[in-house]
């Protein structure tokens, strides 16, 4: 098993150790180096040697460059980063899901196996895998067992309810994750229970965090904050510094990816729109979206247009910047708003709140008469 991934990185040349966030940025002829020293069985570079001593603490002075380090090649693109939702499906039933109606639905193994493939020649280092829930998939191993063995930086977003399980624990830990984002929905057992619609939930989601932090798995908490839990808030808070790890928060609820918006009504009245101004994301361009079926989008909002990766392979995500840059413009009713540099909400998500008839003050800063259009 590698110890360390050499690649390509958009404009750069990244050396990275799986399992840890930090890595080392080197030029261009240092990787062609690291490369053909691979090709060869060279040993490891002493230049390289040093600074993985010292930053990782592992020993490569006298390895073959060949078995210590994994060297990805030049992409024909340029897509750095992307998410994989291996299903829909979910063992809780948490109103605020943008998935909605979750579906247990997904692709065999051969065509999995094909996706992955295809995003690793794509480029991908960055990977998020994600769901529904994705450690209930049948064939979550061996997906995350392959995204590991083809170099590739992987995040997993799950609820934690299934983390306690030994298969599953030690497949995280000899193939360590650089981050386990784990979704907290309360600081007690009947809110927990409550926002998830699920008994024993709470209980769950603490054997599983427990048997993460035990395990010195990189976890994170991403703090859920809906109407039925933000009295909770500061405890919530208080638990994730009890655990030791960081934190992020989501608490802008928004409508189904489909346009439905049942799921507007679980929003935190203490929590309104706080998204920043919007001034251009990579979606399309450097990073994508790939749902269960293998469809291909420019995100996980926007899936109006996708591309079949089974049927039309890698060169069919050349035709996702351009899906990008039409999806981005202003469109509909923001098309004349003399106030779109301002704005926080990116074209797409406004799209889905219009389906979802939601109200103009849950997407858009600005009060109805401050907006104009057409």
């Amino acid at each position: 098993m590698h110890e360390l991934i050499v690649s390509p990185f958009l404009d750069h040349h990244l050396i990275l150790r799986p399992g840890n966030s930090a890595g080392l940025k080197v030029p261009e002829h240092r990787y062609v180096e690291l490369r053909d020293a691979a090709e060869s069985g060279s040993p490891v570079p002493d230049w390289l040697c040093r600074p993985a001593l010292r930053q990782w603490g592992v020993e490569l002075n006298g390895q073959s460059a060949s078995t210590a380090l994994l060297v990805r090649g030049r992409p024909p693109y340029e897509y750095g980063r992307a998410s994989y939702e291996v299903n829909m499906a979910c063992n809780w039933e948490c109103p605020h899901c943008y998935l909605g109606l979750k579906e247990d639905a997904g692709m065999e193994w051969e065509d999995r196996e094909k996706v992955l493939h295809i995003l690793r020649d794509a480029g991908v280092l960055w990977l998020q895998i994600t769901g529904g829930e994705p450690t209930i998939d049948r064939q979550f191993p061996a997906v995350y067992s392959l995204a590991y063995d083809l170099g590739m930086m992987i995040e997993v977003l799950t609820n934690g309810s299934r983390l306690h399980n030994p298969l599953l624990l030690r497949l995280l830990t000899e193939r360590r994750p650089y981050r386990l984002t784990l979704s907290l929905y309360g600081a007690t057992e009947e809110s927990y229970d409550r926002l998830t619609q699920r008994r024993g939930a709470w209980k769950a989601f603490r054997r599983g965090v427990d048997a993460a932090l035990d395990a010195g798995l990189p976890v994170e908490l991403s703090v859920i904050v809906t109407r039925d839990n933000e009295h909770e808030i500061d405890a919530m808070y208080e638990l994730a510094r009890v655990f030791g790890v960081r934190t992020r928060e989501y608490n802008n609820m928004t409508p189904t990816y489909f346009g439905s918006g049942e799921t507007l009504s679980t929003q935190a009245l203490t929590r309104g729109n706080q998204r920043g101004v919007f001034t251009g994301c990579d979606a399309g361009h450097t990073s994508l979206h790939v749902d269960p079926l293998g469809m291909a989008s420019i995100c996980k909002v926007a899936r109006d247009k996708q591309i079949p990766l089974l049927a039309e392979g890698l060169a069919g995500l050349a035709k996702l910047g351009g899906i990008a840059d039409k999806a981005l413009l202003r469109q509909g009713g923001c098309s004349g708003c003399q106030l779109s540099e301002q704005c926080s909400t990116c074209m797409p998500l406004a799209q889905r709140y219009r389906q979802a008839d939601a109200p103009l003050g849950s997407y858009c800063q600005h009060s109805p008469k401050e907006v104009t259009t057409p």
